[in-house]
């Protein structure tokens, strides 16, 4: 986490080119009310919840919600995961799939959300393709500028009460940050930064 924290600062002009060329905002826009909560599963958000009333909520990271929570909310919880479930669930899906030589599941996922660890049905899916100077501190912006219209078909499907999802299939697996030294040997030996 702090190659990542570190690289981010690093690369900041790169970041901001893919933000740029990519016309993603990083920012709320000026009309959007934003209620600042500590966490998820604080009662800061129960009340925000209860006062505003949402149709559907659309997460993104965010801690594990408790299952006392999400017992509390009656709208759809949706999960943005920047990953293919259930083969990278967790940290860093993009890296993972690419250095598990698995480059057609460089994408990301809409689930439901539940108690597991991104483990809800699966709502939609969007595979795409790092640029060839990607690395672990870009792949999140690349898969946001990829995946950004499924989370507003998902958010529109949800809102007209046409939400479908499905249960996931195939290998199901929690990654985690990289070790400095096993993303330094995976750049080494495959080239995947």
């Amino acid at each position: 986490m702090c190659l990542i924290g570190l690289g981010k600062v690093l690369l900041h002009r790169r970041i901001a080119r893919i933000i740029e060329s990519e016309s993603l905002f990083v920012k709320p826009r000026a009309e959007r009310i934003v209620r600042t909560v500590p966490s998820v599963n604080s009662v800061g958000f129960l009340q925000a919840i209860d006062e505003i009333q949402p149709s559907v909520i659309l997460l993104a990271g965010c801690r594990i919600v408790k299952p006392e929570v999400l017992a509390r909310v009656t709208c759809p919880v949706l999960n943005y995961h920047a990953g293919i479930t259930p083969q990278y669930r967790g940290m860093n899906g993009g890296y993972w799939a690419l250095a598990n030589r698995d480059s057609t599941n460089f994408g990301a996922t809409v689930h439901v959300v539940d108690a597991g660890v991104d483990t809800g049905e699966v709502v939609a899916q969007v595979r795409g393709e790092p640029s060839g100077d990607d690395n672990i501190m870009t792949y999140a912006y690349r898969l946001a500028a990829i995946s950004r219209q499924m989370c507003v078909d998902a958010i529109e499907d949800a809102l007209a009460g046409r939400l479908e999802s499905r249960k996931q299939g195939g290998n199901s697996r929690q990654w985690f940050h990289p070790t400095i030294w096993s993303y330094v040997w995976t750049g080494v030996t495959k080239g995947i930064w």
